[in-house]
């Protein structure tokens, strides 16, 4: 029993050892002499020897070096030299290319575009600094495609001038095997300080008068309306003004064909316009004569 368990623990440190030092230390000695590679996705690979390009990788997964290369597998990684290149498409965004337009307005065009490797020896042979020249090109091409342009082309139509520079930017780009993808003109805008502050104060002077031009409209409105309503009003009022006598002799006639609802309604008409007025009243005691001439009296003074 023992035994079996001193074995079982001799077992699982070997194999321990072997899969964390002795197999990662024999695939990386394997590799360096030239039996297999690894491409990863959306890489390439590509083996020179003696200056001459021997093999290129471009399918992702593992490789045996000696079916793809042959003999030279086995000198490339120690005499040549690997170039891992990447495939995967890439996007650059220039700011602020400078072009005038027709009217000779000096103006900023922004210019969004996409590239990737089309053929990797071209790339790594044809030209120093591919992503740098490719910039330089699609410069240029702006410049010298979208210069003079209509001011309202430019500044509407920005589909049809990424055609234009796709279409001078793609034959030249592929010689270097550093090809061109989309093109798209994201902004395009005035350079000129000056000239930007003057179409502002000409927007904000345009705003200032559509603005009076709402609110003047609105007064007319307001008063069209104001008089309108005042005009309806006084004929009303000229209307009840005129009817008024009529409805009044009416109910004084149905009023006075009583003569004691008349009596009544005069008493009380009477009682209250004494009550609405401003005179005093002083009650005096019958048989008081002097009293009544000393008041008389007093209120002369």
């Amino acid at each position: 029993m023992e035994t079996e368990i001193v074995s079982f623990f001799i077992g699982a440190a070997a194999t321990f050892f072997g899969m964390w030092f002795v197999m990662p230390i024999s695939l990386w000695f394997l590799s360096h002499l030239g039996f297999y590679t690894t491409v990863q996705e959306g890489t390439c690979q590509v083996y020179i020897l003696f200056g001459r390009v021997v093999g290129i990788l471009k399918e992702p997964g593992l490789v045996f070096l000696p079916f793809k290369l042959g003999p030279s597998a086995f000198l490339v990684n120690w005499l040549g030299s690997r170039k891992v290149l990447d495939m995967r498409i890439d996007q650059q965004y220039l700011r602020s290319t400078p072009v005038n337009s027709e009217e000779g307005a000096p103006m900023g065009v922004g210019i969004w575009y996409e590239m990737y490797i089309s053929d990797p020896v071209s790339y790594l042979f044809k030209n120093a600094d591919p992503r740098g020249s490719l910039a330089a090109n699609v410069s240029n091409a702006v410049v010298r495609s979208l210069s003079n342009m209509p001011l309202d082309d430019m500044l509407v139509d920005r589909h049809a001038m990424s055609r234009i520079v796709r279409e001078e930017v793609s034959p030249r780009s592929h010689e270097w095997g550093y090809k061109l993808g989309s093109v798209y003109i994201r902004k395009v805008h005035f350079r000129d300080i000056g000239m930007i502050q003057q179409i502002e104060a000409k927007v904000v002077n345009r705003l200032r008068q559509v603005t009076s031009a709402i609110k003047q409209d609105g007064a007319n409105q307001v008063n069209i309306i104001a008089s309108t309503a005042e005009r309806q009003a006084a004929v009303e009022f000229a209307k009840a003004g005129a009817i008024r006598p009529r409805i009044v002799g009416e109910a004084m006639q149905r009023i006075t064909a009583n003569q004691e609802v008349a009596a009544a309604l005069f008493e009380i008409l009477e009682t209250q316009n004494i009550l609405d007025g401003k005179g005093q009243l002083t009650l005096v005691p019958p048989g008081k004569e002097l009293l009544n001439q000393l008041l008389v009296a007093g209120k002369n003074k």
